[in-house]
């Protein structure tokens, strides 16, 4: 389906038939469509009175929250583009961010001033800084809530196929992050699309979806805030992860549908059965981020007595491009059909088309698909075969056309539902003036997916390493789900013939370490 409106222009026609409807439910109020829509307008006028121009890049630094919602809507009805910044990262990480998207304005909740103020001295181009929450005034230029009473803006005329909606950034297998550039039309497909398959009821009485995955993430931006506010249903936002949290958040304000990663499910097994009893009005939950271990999702289903529907896709592709639908059928271990309008091949590293069953890349075409990484032209070509993204996930279809995924191609590893690239935190333990060399490797973790493990040489005459301090030296350059949860310190590291580090070598150690039979 081709979208010929904004993401902006689609929320108003909705809000419009919704008005009274509930949009955003927190315990502190009850957020209708009118209400959400007024003062989206008004962050819109206020932005533009203080010179943000559609095309703009604006930095949206805050937890999930009715905020974020505001933000996020504000940004776009003044015809800026979002950029979500990743609450893990640290200072410099933003930093990076705010500047490769040639941001011109900051958007940060008071409990992280400290790190936008770290980020920002680092980041000329920034000259609109605005406060959400009890911020200092001497630190920002205005508050977000003094926005939102500002006059009607002007709807700025965009092309909603060619303007961008989001810049997302990812982490690059070359240590550079990367901006998945997708535009309003990308957006609209993709949430369009999902609540489709999803069956979301709109109005007074329809669906609650509970978001408590970070709306900085592709996930829970495009299936938690954007597909229920064009749907015309209401979204629930916890700002933090905690079981018992999102019971009460459930219980409260009635939530439908919840979104998840695998390791968010294991960890709600361990609640009481009176707490589990507060999920009955949930009718479906969706799994994405991660593969879903059988074993979690049968013992979730047989506790909760909900359905999970698992599904997949990257960032760059909207991010949904396959799930399981509610009718089913749903297949064990499988991430569903491709959704309606997207195309999905396996190919063979040249590009060729594989039939069903073989094993290679999984690739992707329609209108979700992203233009483009942002500056990065040759890094887009490479992402490509013709129109055809490259997910760079392995994986098979069946004869029924449903989708299966074996592993990443590369060295990507997934921590609950987070992408954590190896060769930035080698970047950074090489930067470390005792460490010579540094590999870092996936390990299988019950509760997380996977986790990250280091294995690092010492400099000649430096001694024993102390991975105490390695650990420090990681947790001020990375992002908290990036630090490795153990260090090893080895004589040397497996290498072929040309010295390139085997690391599939090191995979081995460590399921022999873990006590896994090798064959």
């Amino acid at each position: 389906m081709a979208f010929s409106r904004t993401l902006p222009e689609l929320f108003r026609h909705t809000a419009k038939r919704f008005d009274d409807a509930p949009a955003i439910l927190t315990d502190e109020r009850i957020w209708t469509y009118a209400d959400l829509d007024d003062a989206s307008d008004g962050i819109a006028a206020g932005l533009a009175e203080r010179g943000i121009a559609p095309g703009d890049r604006v930095g949206l630094y805050c937890p999930n929250g009715a905020a974020f919602v505001c933000g996020y809507l504000g940004i776009l009805k003044a015809g800026a583009c979002v950029v979500p910044i990743n609450l893990l990262l640290p200072p410099t990480a933003i930093a990076f961010v705010l500047n490769d998207a040639g941001a011109k304005a900051l958007c940060f909740h008071a409990a992280f001033a400290e790190q936008a103020a770290a980020a920002l001295t680092e980041v000329p181009g920034v000259t609109l800084r605005l406060g959400i929450g009890p911020v200092d005034p001497e630190t920002v230029d205005v508050r977000l809530d003094a926005l939102t009473t500002a006059a009607n803006p002007s709807a700025p005329r965009i092309d909603p196929d060619q303007e961008p909606a989001v810049i997302l950034y990812t982490s690059g297998t070359t240590g550079r992050p990367k901006g998945a550039v997708l535009t309003h039309a990308n957006l609209a497909a993709n949430a369009t699309a999902v609540a489709e398959v999803l069956e979301i009821r709109s109005g007074a009485d329809g669906d609650r979806v509970l978001v408590v995955l970070p709306m900085f993430h592709a996930f829970a931006a495009t299936v938690g805030l954007l597909m229920p506010l064009l749907a015309g249903a209401a979204l629930v936002p916890v700002a933090r992860f905690d079981a018992a949290l999102i019971t009460e958040a459930i219980g409260t304000h009635r939530a439908t549908l919840f979104l998840g990663v695998p390791s968010l499910y294991a960890v709600l097994l361990r609640l009481d059965d009176a707490q589990v009893a507060r999920w009955g009005s949930v009718r479906l939950c969706v799994s994405g981020g991660a593969a879903m271990p059988e074993a979690v999702m049968q013992a979730f289903e047989t506790r909760f007595a909900i359905p999970i529907l698992e599904g997949d896709g990257p960032t760059e592709c909207g991010p949904v491009t396959c799930v399981n639908p509610p009718a089913g059928p749903r297949k064990p271990c499988s991430v569903g059909p491709a959704l309606p309008g997207v195309e999905m091949r396996i190919a063979d590293p040249d590009g060729n088309w594989l039939p069903d069953g073989e094993h290679g890349e999984v690739c992707v075409r329609g209108p979700s698909v992203m233009r483009g990484y942002w500056n990065l032209p040759e890094e887009t070509r490479a992402s490509f075969h013709g129109d055809w993204f490259r997910t760079g996930d392995l994986g098979w279809r069946d004869s029924d056309g449903w989708f299966y995924l074996v592993d990443r191609i590369k060295d990507l590893i997934i921590t609950n539902g987070m992408n954590v690239y190896p060769r930035i935190i080698e970047e950074v333990l090489i930067r470390h003036p005792g460490v010579a060399e540094a590999a870092v490797v996936g390990e299988p973790h019950p509760l997380h997916g996977e986790i990250p493990i280091a294995y690092v040489t010492a400099t000649p005459g430096q001694g024993e390493l102390d991975t105490h301090d390695l650990k420090d030296w990681c947790r001020a350059r990375l992002g908290r789900h990036e630090v490795p949860r153990r260090i090893e310190c080895v004589a040397t590291l497996p290498k072929n013939a040309s010295g390139k580090i085997l690391k599939r070598e090191l995979r081995r150690t460590g399921e022999h370490e873990r006590g896994v039979r090798l064959s």
